[in-house]
């Protein structure tokens, strides 16, 4: 409420001087004066606002007493300055309405005035004086409220410009992956509905490929959430280099993302955009949270192309085709075929039951003998996992065992058959059955030092022999994190537990990478000793992994003794131990405990001699 130069002069008047400075000291009771006007006009603010009119109002008063005083009016508009911009922020940010805010200059001047007339009439001022004041006091309004709706209306339009803002920003995220900026589900699929009546427009066609990283969920158990989402951001910057401008990628959640390709996209046919994709992937990816660690990763891409009824169904087929591309062997392309939904379902069906089997106590262990192939005596047996399903009997491993590690579910049950494992070989040696059980270890149990822990707890509640538990793993698992992997095994090796290799001969292992791991023994593939009597090559090979582990003085374990003379050869060959149908089918506990209970009694008749070693 300051006034403005040119429109009245300094003021030279001696009593208007007067006037101006007891007005100047009576500045609160301007303010009081608008309190009580405002109440009783009955509309009350909150009290940040109702403060800020009052240290408003006080300013204005001191500033036109000042000019009536006898001080330059420019010298007020400084301090005038914050008085209108106060004014015209709260009206724009609707912290009060502009009307009000309007109310509130008039009661500043009836509060002025009031005080004016108080100081004049014990001041025995004339009535032109205070008239002049009076004037001074509405060209200061009258500043006040042009400065003030100019304020308003700068802050107005930059408050919409800020909603607008803002509204494009919610509308973005709303449409758009907030972890790699590619549109969502939502915009893809209404992207998808635009290709499709462009197509049936056209007579062209339309195509969904549905992309799913493999073993991504291993990836962020191990190096965690942030490399996870690094990752992500990494890989969604590799698909957007390969996909065509008038195509659409997006990121549908986890780790699934989806291409839409039309018309000339798809004139060399969806399966080289699939080539295109699984090439953007083959380089390794170096994160900044593990630098020295490059990632390789692959994927399975499902593909669907041709009208359907609704965009949704097309990311559907697409959906079901890349499931099959997982169950085919992963890092594949594979296009929907009529029936893949019944197997899908099937599989999901399966999927269901297996996450509450656990739970349900619908799992049960079998045991298979290992013998020692010199005494021929049973020295342990390895410990296997059946399911049996409601409804549908013994499932085959095969047919969960890779859905359990897919899923991530072998971490909890591959824990509860540790803990059963090394239970009842507690209680088949305090029964007086000096054997060893061996388990079975995925690579999902290896991923964290929680395994170490497990291993360790799993002995101390069976109260079993450290040196009793043998602990089973594939050359592909020992190779899959090498350095941390190594570390774990060694903490289990501490603890006096053995470690085998399993299924030896069949993964990518050298002389070299068995020497870094506390390996005791090998346990020779099955595939091996089942050619034996083919192979003419085979004596050869059996030979050679058995000097590797006398060289290395680890014990040597062959899989699938089947015939005797599969078993003659082996023990001409001084391998250690073995196991298969030979000898006994994997057994339930109650046939397992008979099994050695009457090998202690009678012995059953098998080749004890052995030909001299060649």
């Amino acid at each position: 409420m300051t006034p403005q130069a040119p429109l009245i002069a300094r003021s030279a008047d001696p009593e208007l001087r007067r006037l101006g400075k007891e007005l100047r000291g009576r500045s609160e009771d301007v303010v009081e004066e608008i309190r009580r006007l405002t109440h009783a006009a009955g509309k009350d603010l909150d009290d940040a606002v109702r403060l800020s009119f009052e240290r408003v109002g006080a300013m204005a008063t001191i500033s036109v007493a000042q000019w009536m005083a006898g001080g330059r009016p420019e010298a007020g508009l400084d301090a005038g300055r914050e008085a209108w911009e106060i004014f015209g922020q709260l009206a724009a940010h609707r912290a009060a309405p502009l009307h009000e805010v309007t109310k509130r200059c008039l009661r500043w001047r009836e509060g002025v005035h009031v005080v004016l007339r108080q100081v004049a009439a014990r001041a025995n001022i004339g009535p032109e004086v205070l008239a002049q004041a009076f004037s001074m006091t509405q060209v200061t309004l009258d500043v006040t409220l042009v400065r003030m709706c100019e304020v308003f209306e700068s802050e107005r339009a930059r408050t919409d410009e800020e909603l607008s803002r803002r509204q494009e920003e919610l509308a973005f995220m709303a449409t758009h992956d907030q972890l790699t900026g590619l549109p969502n589900r939502t915009l893809i699929l209404d992207r998808a509905e635009q290709m499709f009546g462009r197509a049936r427009r056209r007579q062209t066609p339309v195509a969904a490929l549905f992309i799913n990283l493999d073993n991504f969920t291993a990836i962020n158990d191990t190096l965690g959430h942030a490399a996870g989402d690094e990752l992500l951001q990494a890989i969604a910057a590799r698909l957007d280099g390969v996909v065509r401008d008038a195509d659409a990628l997006g990121r549908l959640g986890g780790d699934e993302f989806v291409v839409l390709a039309e018309e000339v996209s798809l004139a060399a046919g969806a399966e080289l955009i699939a080539e295109r994709l699984h090439e953007a992937l083959s380089a390794p990816f170096t994160l900044a949270a593990v630098a020295q660690t490059p990632l390789t990763v692959t994927a399975s891409i499902g593909i669907a192309s041709g009208e359907r009824p609704a965009a949704e169904d097309l990311l559907r087929d697409a959906d079901i085709a890349m499931h099959r591309a997982k169950w085919d062997g992963k890092n594949r392309y594979v296009f929907f075929e009529a029936g893949m939904q019944d197997v899908v379902q099937q599989r999901m069906e399966l999927e269901m039951d297996l996450r509450g089997a656990l739970a349900n106590e619908e799992f049960f262990l079998v045991y298979q003998p290992t013998f020692d192939l010199r005494g021929m005596t049973p020295t342990g047996v390895e410990t296997l996992i059946r399911w049996r399903r409601p409804g549908r009997g013994v499932v085959a491993p095969n047919d969960f065992i890779p859905l359990l590690e897919e899923t991530g579910l072998i971490v909890p049950v591959g824990k509860w058959v540790l803990d059963e494992a090394c239970r009842q070989g507690a209680a088949w040696r305090a029964d007086g059955h000096p054997i060893s059980v061996a388990v079975n270890v995925s690579g999902r149990q290896l991923d964290t030092d929680q395994f170490v822990a497990d291993v360790e707890n799993a002995l101390a509640l069976s109260s079993l022999e450290a040196g009793a538990l043998t602990l089973e793993i594939t050359e592909t698992t020992l190779m899959r994190n090498a350095e941390d992997t190594a570390a774990r095994l060694r903490s289990i090796k501490d603890l006096g537990v053995r470690i085998a290799i399993d299924d030896f001969g069949t993964g990518y292992s050298s002389l070299a990478h068995l020497q870094r791991f506390p390996v005791d023994a090998l346990k020779i593939d099955r595939s091996f000793i089942s050619q034996l009597a083919e192979n003419p090559e085979g004596e050869t090979l059996i030979r050679t992994l058995v000097q590797l582990g006398k060289a290395l003085s680890i014990e040597t374990l062959a899989e699938g003794i089947e015939g005797e003379h599969e078993l003659s050869l082996l023990r001409s060959e001084q391998c250690d131990s073995g196991q298969g149908y030979l000898f006994a089918k994997p057994l339930e506990v109650d046939a397992a405990e008979a099994f050695l209970c009457s090998w202690q009694t009678s012995a059953p008749m098998l080749p004890l001699s052995a030909p001299a070693a060649g």
